[in-house]
């Protein structure tokens, strides 16, 4: 027998013993879904990456602006600024019988406290820049607005008077809105917190070296307040449009969906072994 005529038959012997499901078999497939799940739970587990993780922060300043424009024009309470509701609380006190703003804005005040310590707690018990922490926190931030867009929807006008349909969406978004403050602890971002802007008016205008040209810093200052801005216009629109509060809290629901997806294809840190 010819070299060539050996060779065919060493390449048809080996042909008719591999196994037509390949290497490994019927077990193939479950051996592939196993490595899925693996590089799932790996890519869930890792923190995600910090930089440029302050787009994310200023992008929540849109739905700052959005539900507090619309809440205050509505219920007449801030659900994320409690400077102007430790104002009204304040008013309130003085004279308690001159209106019930002021018993909105303690409701907004002790959900947003309950909220802070919750959602702190939360993130520095299964680490604060995990990725399945951030979509897990976000995720409930925004069922917590749907919640509200959905008393607003279906429940009775609450502009006036105090009602269970007001109270409890209102503590219901302040509580979520302490959720972004808190990551931006998480992600070393302090001056990104989505709540206030005196601080960040103060750094702002107080740098030395506010016109340099590269200025990281000065630009986050820059873009925090018009991005709250556009949310309010946003939510002043909505106020004055027939869709009204609903219309606003339903937007606001679907902009935090975007933030959880943001989440999940974030780059993840990168370990540097010594």
């Amino acid at each position: 027998m010819s070299s060539v005529t050996r060779r065919d038959a060493t390449r048809t012997g080996a042909d008719e013993e591999t196994p037509l499901l390949g290497r490994n078999g019927p077990t193939g497939g479950k051996s592939d879904s196993k490595g899925t799940m693996q590089r799932l739970k790996r890519h869930m587990n890792a923190d995600v990456n910090k930089n440029w993780a302050d787009l994310v922060l200023l992008y929540c300043y849109i739905v700052t602006g959005l539900l507090d424009s619309s809440a205050v024009f509505i219920w007449g309470s801030f659900v994320s600024m409690q400077t102007g509701n430790t104002v009204y609380l304040g008013l309130g006190i003085v004279a308690p019988s001159e209106g019930i703003r002021w018993i909105k804005a303690l409701t907004s005040i002790v959900a947003f406290c309950a909220g802070s310590f919750c959602f702190a707690r939360f993130h520095r018990y299964f680490s604060p820049a995990k990725r399945w922490v951030l979509i897990v926190s976000y995720t409930f931030q925004m069922l917590l607005i749907a919640v509200a867009a959905l008393i607003a929807t279906v429940g009775k006008d609450t502009k006036e008077g105090l009602h269970w349909q007001m109270i409890v969406p209102l503590a219901s978004v302040a509580f979520q809105s302490s959720g972004q403050a808190v990551t931006s602890r998480a992600l070393k971002y302090n001056g990104l917190t989505s709540v206030v802007l005196t601080s960040n008016y103060c750094d702002l205008f107080s740098d030395p070296q506010l016109f340099k040209i590269s200025n990281v810093e000065r630009n986050r200052r820059i873009a925090a307040p018009a991005m709250l801005l556009l949310g309010a216009c946003i939510g002043g629109l909505y106020a004055h449009s027939s869709v009204g509060l609903a219309g606003a809290l339903w937007t606001a629901c679907g902009l935090k969906l975007l933030a959880v997806f943001a989440w999940v294809f974030w780059k993840s840190e990168v370990i540097v072994e010594e």
